[in-house]
């Protein structure tokens, strides 16, 4: 049975609103009266109503007046101010209590009814118009999936899909969001494909048709810029996808227009020693250990492994012959976050400001280790939620602010993204294998090949290996690795946590922005 939607409208002039009040009623709706703001709190106080109808002018109790005390009684109502003023000191009193919404004297029905729509009906309007759109665009998408060839048709598909999902966030139509979720899952497995047919290709120097991978952003994005600008501030978020750039940017968007949004390719493996590592430096992985031994070390190694990353991107720098004062910094909390604003007019004596934050990867850690966090983040929505909540009260959005009142360049990307699994795959191996749960790295590893991206010779895809024998294996889709003895245990243990280090979309496809101070 439909519920009834109950509406109170406050007028000194209620009876002249007769025809208005018989329209809606019509219409559906229950319609409770007022003729003043007394009489309208002690309604309020005896019944919760999904909308009010307040007008401005009254004799006694003025709507504002009567807004304030109706709002501390409920707070959730929405309440739509009449007014017959367009005054700028009205519009931002009403406006500053948190209005729904305000109409302008005299009103007609039909601004009535829209203004329910608005504030009652939206989610249920939404809900039908995204799932009518996305039925219309699943075809589509369907279809590009068969016939996707390039890096750049993947993220084409990519970037459809993305906008769905975060459509269907605000859809309550789960049997829709099941079928959206079904066909990201299909475009996972094809992109899976995609890349074992063409990874290893893209590091021929013959061949043309391929994406800007890990090593080559410092010289593709931020060496031609840096010899125009004055000075340029890198922001890399460790381990952000691209949705959870999609929903910061609006935040951003108060201080900065998004002037370009590139995409570029993760290396494999999708890990932050091999992926961040190979940023900073300029190289692949192998040439790292080649020519900086000192600076990599194997997976066992129980070290921090991205330890070099600043001295690397100095010699990066160097090779390419670029003369910059660099500032670099890794925040892991506020208290750094606050250092930073703190420190910032000295920071920017520098030509090239390089911060690196690791909330988002510590926050997919914690999904995976902390029973409170995989609560709050057992979901993609909810993870996203929790990545828009942190950034708004980060330092980073003043650090924004202060950035563009001061018209500064700034790049945002990261270094790679992540998936949450929920197919476990066996393998077998040795005590030296990497423990990784999306890749694993060593000589005696036993596993269907049908399951996994398997590179036999690592150094067809520039990879270091620690014996002659070693090869690496990657999990495709939403897979990860699993030994079999406790297989049970480890399987509940894991499935739906955040992993990262292998082949999705998730962690391949990833944002490179420049950033525009709308400021000056």
């Amino acid at each position: 049975m439909k519920k009834q939607v109950n509406i109170l409208w406050t007028d000194d002039e209620i009876d002249l609103l007769q025809p208005h009040i018989l329209f809606l009623e019509g219409k559906g709706y229950h319609v409770s009266t007022a003729s003043n703001g007394n009489d309208a709190i002690e309604l309020v106080k005896k019944q919760d109503y999904d909308l009010i109808f307040l007008d401005e002018n009254m004799p006694g109790l003025s709507g504002l007046e009567t807004l304030k005390k109706i709002v501390e009684i409920r707070p959730a109502i929405p309440i739509v101010m009449i007014t017959k003023s367009e005054e700028e000191d009205i519009m931002d009193a009403a406006v500053g209590s948190r209005i729904a919404d305000y109409l302008i004297k005299p009103v007609n029905p039909n601004q009535i009814l829209l203004s329910i729509k608005k504030n009652i009906d939206n989610r249920k309007l939404i809900t039908s118009k995204t799932t009518s759109d996305y039925q219309s665009e699943f075809r589509n998408i369907s279809m590009q999936l068969t016939s996707a060839s390039s890096f750049d048709d993947w993220c084409e598909i990519y970037k459809r899909l993305l906008y769905w999902e975060l459509e269907l966030d605000n859809s309550s139509d789960s049997n829709m969001y099941e079928v959206f979720r079904m066909q990201k899952q299909e475009a996972d497995i094809e992109f899976g494909k995609f890349i074992k047919n063409n990874y290893l290709s893209w590091f021929d120097s013959e061949v043309t048709d391929k994406p800007v991978l890990s090593p080559s952003l410092f010289r593709i994005h931020i060496i031609p810029e840096l010899k125009r600008s004055d000075k340029i501030v890198l922001l890399l978020i460790d381990n952000m996808r691209f949705d959870q750039w999609r929903v910061i940017q609006p935040d951003i968007n108060q201080f900065y227009v998004t002037e370009q949004e590139n995409i570029y390719c993760s290396i494999l493996p999708t890990s932050t020693q091999y992926a961040r590592n190979s940023i900073f430096s300029g190289l692949m992985p192998a040439a790292i250990q080649k020519l900086y031994p000192d600076f990599w070390f194997a997976d066992e190694e129980e070290v921090n492994k991205n330890e070099f990353e600043e001295q690397m991107l100095q010699l990066q720098l160097q090779r390419i012959g670029i003369k910059a004062r660099l500032f670099y910094q890794k925040i892991f909390n506020n208290a750094m976050g606050a250092k930073v604003l703190e420190n910032l007019a000295n920071i920017l004596q520098n030509d090239l400001v390089v911060l690196v934050y690791n909330f988002v990867d510590m926050l997919s850690h914690a999904n995976t280790d902390v029973e409170m966090i995989r609560e709050l983040a057992s979901t993609d929505p909810a993870y996203r939620s929790l990545t828009l909540s942190w950034f708004r009260h980060s330092h980073m959005i003043e650090l924004f602010r202060e950035l563009a009142s001061k018209n500064i360049c700034v790049f945002l990307t990261t270094d790679h993204g992540t998936i949450r699994v929920s197919h476990p795959v066996k393998v077998l191996g040795d005590k030296t294998t990497s423990r990784n749960l999306r890749y694993k790295l060593g000589k005696n590893l036993s596993y269907n090949p049908r399951e996994v991206f398997e590179i036999l010779h690592p150094e067809k895809a520039q990879l270091p290996k620690s014996t002659v024998s070693s090869k690496y294996i990657f999990t495709l889709r939403d897979d990860f690795f699993v030994y079999p003895n406790n297989f049970n245990y480890y399987v509940k243990y894991y499935t739906n946590t955040y992993q990262h280090g292998g082949i999705s979309m998730e962690e391949m496809i990833l944002p490179f922005i420049k950033l525009k101070s709308r400021i000056v």
